[in-house]
């Protein structure tokens, strides 16, 4: 299992944080999934043989955020 910290700069609120947190945690391989507000941080434990990390980055680009690291 591999854990990562992804900085997601636009997230600011509740709705950022749900939309963020169920378009990843619905991702097969993703095992927790935890927007952190006051951080703009998406920690995510994911299974690499399952899930790449850049499919991961592409999915919360595709709900409209940018994403670093």
């Amino acid at each position: 299992m591999n854990q990562i910290q992804l900085q997601v700069p636009e997230v600011h609120c509740d709705h950022c944080k749900n939309s963020l947190e169920g378009a990843v945690g619905a991702m097969t391989g993703v095992e927790t999934v935890a927007v952190t507000i006051s951080d703009a941080t998406i920690d995510v434990a994911f299974d690499d043989n399952a899930v790449e990390l850049a499919a991961i980055k592409n999915t919360i680009e595709e709900q409209g955020y940018a994403v670093f690291g």
